[in-house]
Parts: structure tokens; sequence; C-alpha cells
């Protein structure tokens, strides 16, 4: 057993970070002021978006976003099972109807034929998840949108880094919604981006993430600035600080090496649990890209065990392995479950993949040796409960 407890992720935050807040506390711009424009710029520069707008989560992201389509009763809006609630949850407070479609069982994203089985008269926008940092099949999905004039709204809150035929996601023609919480591949603390080529949607979530105001605080006192501002719009406090970019700077400047590092982790995991057949490890898509490695998420074949996932995770736990669950299927979730109305059985992948997924430990800071005792606690788990 491992000596000390292996946390499932743990952030990458160096002396630059610490540095940059700490001028920020002492500057006195603690709340948005110009290291938030300054996060904002270099995040546009990395990604290749046309407009971003920093805000105070992705979850706000996404709210924004929704509530920007203009959904009314009975608009419904297709996406994954396979996701982090905060998705399906801002579609209900946009206004809209989330309608789940069925995932590919290897990749665990959205499969395109079945995004396409669910578009009815009512489908007003597709919101593909890029599970794990693996970019679904967005050359298909855009063509969906063209065919049934929809929105695409991409939850990229995995995807900071991820690219697709050789364009980042967040440069595409569509809106991507980004996280910055403390597991993602780069952190602000909390914090989340979108990215947009739609003028209009980047000015109305600008607008309804600071109170629906036309200065920001910082716009007004700042020297050049006036005090005076107008309502323009009932909106929300969903703006990002100072504080919270003085950390997305240096991290953003960092990222592609992370990005390396969770590469040559996530293929040591895949190497050394190549012939167990206990496990069914992540899949690539078959078009060129590059997975940013998010999470590392294999498959449990519990029918070959006499546990079951989450006993798998505990034994490992005690094993000093921490580990993640990402995700249970949203329609397993009660709220969803009595809501959605989805009848048994008709998500068979995503209900397959529920039962059995876990993450392992996967961030910058591990080392080969911290992943060699992640594999051999996966062996002896899996040897000490064998059929």
């Amino acid at each position: 057993m491992r000596a000390t407890f292996l946390p499932f992720s743990i952030p990458t935050l160096g002396e630059e970070e610490i540095n940059e807040v700490v001028d920020s506390l002492k500057s006195g711009w603690i709340t948005t002021g110009p290291k938030v424009k300054r996060f904002e710029e270099s995040f546009k520069k990395y990604v290749g978006a046309t407009y971003a707008v920093p805000l105070s989560s992705a979850t706000a992201g996404l709210h924004l976003v929704m509530l920007a389509l203009g959904l009314k009763p009975g608009d419904e809006v297709i996406t994954t099972p396979m996701t982090f609630a905060a998705t399906v949850s801002m579609i209900v407070q946009g206004g809209g109807t989330p309608v789940l479609a069925d995932i590919e069982p290897g990749t665990l994203n959205i499969d395109l034929q079945a995004m396409r089985r669910k578009i009815t008269p009512r489908t007003r926008a597709l919101v593909p998840v890029h599970f794990a940092g693996q970019p679904c099949d967005m050359d298909g999905i855009f063509a969906l949108a063209r065919e049934f004039n929809l929105a695409v709204i991409e939850d990229a809150a995995h995807a900071i880094g991820t690219e697709y035929k050789g364009a980042r996601i967040g440069s595409q023609e569509s809106t991507s919604v980004f996280s910055f919480h403390p597991i993602k591949n780069i952190t602000t603390g909390e914090g989340g981006m979108v990215a947009t080529t739609d003028e209009r949607l980047a000015e109305e979530i600008s607008l309804m993430k600071f109170h629906g105001m036309n200065k920001e605080a910082w716009k007004r006192y700042e020297a050049s600035g006036t005090p005076n501002y107008d309502i323009v719009m009932p909106g929300f406090k969903y703006n990002m600080m100072d504080l919270q970019a003085a950390l997305g700077i240096h991290q953003l400047d960092k990222l592609d090496g992370f990005i390396e590092m969770r590469t040559l982790l996530a293929h040591f995991y895949n190497e050394a649990f190549r012939d167990v057949p206990e496990l069914v490890t992540p899949k690539p898509v078959p078009y060129e890209h590059r997975h940013a490695w998010h999470l590392y998420t294999p498959l449990i074949r519990i029918e070959k065990l006499s546990i079951d996932r989450d006993a798998f995770m505990a034994q490992l736990k005690g094993e000093n392995i921490g580990t993640g669950l990402h995700f249970k299927a949203i329609h397993h979730h009660p709220y969803y479950r009595d809501t959605l109305g989805i009848a048994p059985g008709s998500l068979p992948n995503a209900d397959y993949a529920s039962e059995r997924i876990l993450s392992l430990p996967l961030f910058p800071l591990m080392t080969l040796d911290d992943a060699r005792d992640v594999v051999a606690a996966v062996k002896t788990v899996i040897a000490r409960n064998r059929r």
C-alpha cells in the first residue's frame, strides 16, 4: 500500500500566481479590474476567440447563454446525460426543457445519430460536452445545427486547450463555456469564461453578468471614469474578480505544459491497463484532435468482480488512492429521474457507463511513481475481488 494519501486532484499553483494575487491585494483592485481584462485578452488570444466574457463560474456562463437564447416554455435543448448537473440545470433555469441523447460507448461523448433522433420542431439548441477534454464530432454537430437551424453551445468545462482538427475549442462558429474550477486544467479558484463569435450574445451576457449595468465598477472608479451609470436590463452578480484573474493570467501561460504532463500520465495508464480485462480504458475519437486530459475515466467491468463501483472506489481509498466520480448520469439523479420521465433502458450506453465509471488521479504535480502506485492499487483491488 502507498504510504501517503494521493488525492484525486491538486491545483498546480506556483510563486507567479501567489505574487500576482499579493500584487492585487496591495493594489486595491480586488474585484473586477484591470487583471480581469488582461486575463480576458490572453484567453482570447490563446483559444482564438472573437469575443470572451469572464465570469464567476462556468455555471454562470451556461445560465446567461441560455437566457440570451430567449428560451420559451416548451423549447427543447439537447445535451448528454454524462455531464455535471450544471449543464442540464442551467437549461432548466434558462427556461428550456432538457432532452438527453445517448453517448458513444468508447469516448463517452454525445452520439451524433442519437442527437439527430432527438430533434423535434421544438428543438432550439444543441449542447455537446467535450467529455474529459476530448472533442465531440463538431463537423457533424454543426451540420445538424445548419440543417435544423439550431444554436450550438459547447460545454467546454473540460476543454481548455482541447483541439478539434487543428482548431482550439472556443475558436469556432459557436459559443463555448469554459470552467476554471480548482480541478480543471487551469484554475482561478472559481471562475469561467464564455467564448463566442456572436457579438450580440457577448454584449448581452456582459450586461447580464453585472446587474444589467452599462458600466462595470472598475470603469466607474478608475481615474478616467465617472461614477454615473444606467441599468439597462435586470441582471445578476456573475462577474470575475481580479483576485481570480491573477491566478488565471499565469495558469494560462503554463497550460500547454500542464496538458503535456496530463497526456504523459494518461498514456502511462492506458499502457499499464492494456491487458486488464476488468477495465475499459478511454477510447480516442477517430479524427484529428488534441485531448486535454482533464480526467482519466476508465470503466470498471463490475460483472467480472464481486463488488460494485462504489465499493471499488472505497477500497482504492483504503489503498491511499483518491478517486472522483465523473459522472453519475443525469437521469440517475432523483430530480431529473422524476422530472424528465426518461424510460428505463432508453439511454443504454449512459446507463452502462454511469454504473461503472470512476476518475483516477490525474494532475500535473503527479509523478510517474505516483501513477505506478495508482496502477498497483487498482490491480490489487481487482485481484482481491475477481469473480
